[in-house]
């Protein structure tokens, strides 16, 4: 079997510059490829997955939880494991993120980012 990875996310915004921003401050990323509705960034070290951003003019946000049928739902978040979650959290939300209403658990935030794409950051605990 032939070698597969997955190696990018990419995720529409109503600007790619600005969500591309938002996540090299918050993973401490470097942009690799821009272009003018178009930004990819990367992992300084180049091990990891890479973040697209797309413009999409007529992008949507997520409603996270979803509330009622008809709303535009989450097709998917990032999971980001951080080693102090308050701490963290706190720098994510500096950085231009949202602390969700709802928070399902002790040992995740759910946090959305400038265009509304819900992620968690989340801590191991030990069982």
């Amino acid at each position: 079997m032939t070698r597969t990875k997955v190696s990018t996310v990419v995720l529409d915004a109503h600007d790619a510059h600005q969500l591309a921003d938002f996540y090299v401050r918050l993973l401490g990323y470097e942009v690799r490829a821009d272009e003018p509705h178009w930004v990819l960034v990367g992992p300084v070290d180049g091990d990891g997955v890479s973040l697209a951003f797309e413009t999409e003019p007529e992008y949507v946000p997520p409603v996270w939880p979803t509330r009622k049928p008809g709303d535009q739902q989450m097709m998917l978040h990032l999971d980001i494991e951080v080693d102090d979650l308050e701490g963290e959290t706190a720098r994510a939300v500096a950085a231009g993120a949202t602390l969700a209403d709802h928070q399902p658990q002790d040992d995740v935030r759910v946090l959305l980012d400038p265009s509304g794409h819900p992620f968690c950051l989340w801590v191991e605990t030990p069982e």
